[in-house]
């Protein structure tokens, strides 16, 4: 498992004070971010302590000059670290998920949880709302009336234990930075960075305490990574933290389904 000193230390450890300006220009001018400085944005977005002008300001930077692999580590154990972490070891089972990188018309959280949930695992599901030109999973459940996805921890767990399967959202106590960060890319045009996608998706799964994860990674003109080796930064991250997880690489040029449209799905 990945330790969790490994991740940033949320700008709270020894060195010069760190400043949100200097960290776009930085990054602006293709330098490299360390730990700490990842931690210190991120931290920055969970509290609301920097701006959301300034957080959109280095996600361009960032797509613009690209995010090495420390980077994205980094940035993806401090989005872990941001809010609070849910532990699946009381419910007796297994703990599995998948996650897709997007597609439109994708439907395969409603299938693969409750089928997998039946075969006697738990599947603590995070999930992501609309980003660009795909539609999100909470968006399309939130479609029914009454349904519910910004659940608490204890609610989250609650239901795992009555179905065996659970999807919830981003909460301001539940990966908190991730929530801000998500949100900023679908405003800002920042969606289609593989470095971002990466530390998105997984800071997510490693939150929800995941034994194994599968990875439907989609690369093509109809998803965010367009280039088959975008594909490999998730799966290749993962398994450095010394992970169980697979990789389902899939060509998208179009729709994945027949239908579209919130309801529909």
């Amino acid at each position: 498992m990945i330790p969790p000193s490994a991740s940033a230390p949320h700008g709270k450890s020894q060195g010069a004070p760190l400043h949100t300006i200097d960290l776009i220009r930085k990054k602006r001018d293709g330098g490299t971010l360390d730990a700490r400085e990842i931690g210190f944005l991120v931290s920055g977005a969970a509290s609301g302590s920097i701006p959301l002008e300034q957080l959109a300001a280095w996600l361009m930077a960032a797509w613009i000059r690209g995010l090495s692999l420390d980077e994205t580590r980094a940035l993806t154990l401090a989005t872990r670290d941001s809010g609070e972490k849910f532990s699946p070891a009381r419910l007796g089972k297994t703990a599995v998920d998948k996650h897709s990188t997007g597609g439109v018309g994708d439907k395969t959280s409603f299938l693969v949880a409750p089928l997998t949930a039946a075969c006697g695992v738990a599947v603590p599901m995070i999930s992501g709302r609309a980003l660009g030109h795909t539609g999100g999973t909470l968006d399309k459940l939130e479609a029914i009336p009454g349904f519910r996805t910004a659940l608490t921890l204890e609610e989250f767990e609650a239901v795992l234990t009555k179905c065996g399967a659970s999807i919830v959202s981003q909460t301001p106590t539940l990966v908190p930075a991730d929530r801000v960060l998500y949100a900023l890319r679908d405003r800002t045009g920042t969606v289609e960075s593989p470095g971002l996608i990466c530390a998105s998706i997984l800071g997510k799964k490693l939150a929800a305490g995941l034994d194994a994860l599968v990875l439907d990674v989609k690369t093509g003109s109809g998803a965010f990574l367009r280039k088959p080796e975008d594909s490999e930064c998730p799966v290749g991250l993962h398994r450095r933290g010394r992970r169980n997880s697979r990789r389902r690489p899939a060509h998208r040029h179009g729709p994945a389904a027949g239908t579209l449209g919130r309801q529909l799905d």
